[in-house]
């Protein structure tokens, strides 16, 4: 399984991001971390430097795109990046609302804020002919689904975009890998006022994911049962799949 030596890791004060953290922190190893929440994010770092990796942290919003991208070329310029996990996202359209400022605010973290972290380090991991990156996606981005339109919308766009990616920058020698998890235990999924079926650890998750990223999997969708559902409800016709989910 290669290694990676240099990773930034987007929304790594929680969930899949703290877990991804953690499992990476090597010696060796260098970590840019970012994330809302500084407490946690500074405790994830001090747990990845116990570990032997070199940790640099911010808070920088990943919507501000000015700020994000040199605060990322200026890491990249101490430890030239080798893997990039554009992780941050949020699920905040609960309960189906239409609200505009929710559904604009939904985009620009979970899509802005992926194009902020993925595309200023681009032209380093091409001009170096290697790398590889990790869009989080969501199986909620294969079909609508109740309760979350802006949500899984914006990981549909995510979904779309990382894969057609994969297929402009490979020639150039750079790897992109979708990530399609269901649910997984976070303060996000804490907010869920519904069941979760299926619903696994950040650790678990983790595993998965970096299994995936070493050996360049083009979609790391899990875990089954729920994805095998998901494809199922997609295969469906429209007709039939809204009078499935109440529509």
């Amino acid at each position: 399984m290669p290694g990676f030596s240099s990773i930034v890791i987007t929304g790594a004060s929680s969930g899949i991001g703290e877990a991804l953290a953690r499992d990476y922190a090597a010696s060796g190893v260098a970590l840019a971390l970012t994330g809302r929440d500084s407490a946690r994010l500074e405790q994830v770092a001090a747990d990845c430097r116990a570990r032997g990796a070199t940790v640099e942290t911010t808070t920088i919003d990943v919507t501000d795109g000015d700020r994000l991208a040199a605060w990322l070329l200026a890491f990249d310029d101490r430890h030239p990046v080798d893997l990039v996990l554009a992780n941050a996202g949020v699920s905040i359209d609960k309960g189906g609302t239409t609200d505009l400022e929710i559904t604009r605010l939904t985009f620009a973290i979970n899509v802005d804020g992926v194009f902020n972290t993925v595309l200023p380090l681009l032209p380093r991991l091409e001009g170096r002919g290697r790398g590889q990156i990790g869009i989080v996606s969501s199986l909620a981005g294969f079909v609508g689904l109740p309760r979350s339109a802006a949500y899984g919308a914006s990981k549909a766009a995510l979904r779309v975009w990382g894969e057609g990616l994969r297929f402009v920058v490979k020639r150039r020698g750079i790897g992109v890998s979708v990530i399609c998890p269901g649910f997984v235990i976070s303060r996000m999924t804490a907010a869920n006022p519904f069941p979760m079926p299926f619903l696994m650890g950040s650790d678990r998750a983790s595993a998965i994911i970096r299994r995936g990223l070493a050996r360049n999997a083009a979609r790391i969708a899990f875990p089954f049962p729920t994805r095998a559902a998901i494809w199922l409800a997609a295969a469906l016709p429209a007709s039939l799949l809204a009078f499935a989910l109440g529509g």
